[in-house]
């Protein structure tokens, strides 16, 4: 399935279950603008940040949604 911008987002975490693939939005904790699960393929988002180079990709799934990082950023 093509996700569009999702697949190359910074926010998205993707989870695989049994027999699926969803794209959570993890912008979707701190601001109501977005859906947690978007409707597939989103070609125009603005909340998209592409992933940076070096980075894995995900966010640290140890951190949990809408708390904050070191420093008090958020996560």
């Amino acid at each position: 399935m093509d996700a569009g911008r999702c697949a190359t987002c910074a926010h998205c975490q993707v989870i695989d279950a049994a027999r699926s693939r969803f794209y959570l939005c993890r912008r979707a904790f701190d601001d109501p603008r977005f859906r947690r699960y978007p409707v597939l393929p989103v070609r125009h988002c603005p909340g998209y940040a592409p992933v940076q180079a070096g980075s894995e990709g995900a966010p640290d799934p140890s951190v949990a949604p809408g708390s904050r990082g070191p420093g008090g950023t958020p996560a």
